[in-house]
């Protein structure tokens, strides 16, 4: 009998690999999805105030050089990957990013979300799995200062500068469903929401819900 019993961790060892083997899997896709915040209410001045130039001010005070500061309402791209311990349990990673510049008051800017979260999927079919999922990460808002200038009619350029960035902490809550379109591709309409403590110092609140949806590949069982 002593072969049998020097072989058995082996052979425990193999039954609980192949148990997890068959749990385990992983997730990897892109999509793009709207995010919304309003503005403010504030603004700022141009760059051609005699006073103070890129200084705070009150739209509809009076003062022409005062512009208005716009709101996030953006489109958004994703990134995200995730990885499956059980059919029930995961954690994860997403980057969210405003594929283009969009003005704010005299100046541009550009939003970016990074969040890394735990996953809990409390349903799960061959075709369709529901997750919640909710982290912590960062917001990073990058600002631009465009301008242009000619020469005569012979020359005319423009340029492009980066002035700064305003980066908060942000917390990430999410719920949507992947709806597998074969063994491995699926699709997840997802909704989100990221709380940002500061952001209303560049928008209306520090609740910004958003809607996305993504098409990626997994690996494994699901």
């Amino acid at each position: 009998m002593r072969p049998v019993f020097s072989l058995s961790p082996l052979l425990a060892l193999f039954f609980f690999a192949s148990v997890a083997s068959a749990q385990f899997s992983v997730q990897a896709g892109v999509g793009a999805g709207y995010i919304w915040n309003k503005a403010n209410g504030q603004g700022i001045l141009s760059a051609d105030s005699p006073t103070n130039p890129f200084g705070s001010c009150a739209p509809g005070a009076g003062n022409p050089f005062c512009l208005a500061t716009s709101g996030l309402d953006a489109t958004l791209i994703r990134f995200d990957g995730d990885v499956m311990f059980t059919k029930h349990l995961g954690v994860g990673g997403q980057f969210d990013f405003q594929p283009y510049r969009k003005d704010y008051g005299p100046l541009q800017f550009r939003q970016s979300f990074y969040d890394f979260n735990g996953i809990w999927a409390p349903f799960s079919s061959k075709r369709a799995v529901f997750r919640l999922e909710g982290g912590i990460g960062g917001s990073h808002t990058s600002f631009y200062y465009s301008q242009s200038g000619c020469i005569g009619t012979a020359v005319c350029n423009s340029s492009t500068s980066s002035i700064g960035s305003a980066n908060h902490f942000d917390v990430h809550f999410g719920a949507g469903v992947m709806l597998f379109l074969s063994n491995h591709i699926y699709v997840k309409p997802q909704l989100d929401v990221h709380y940002v403590p500061g952001f209303t110092d560049q928008f209306n609140s520090n609740f910004a819900p958003s809607a996305m949806l993504t098409i990626g590949y997994g690996s494994g069982d699901h």
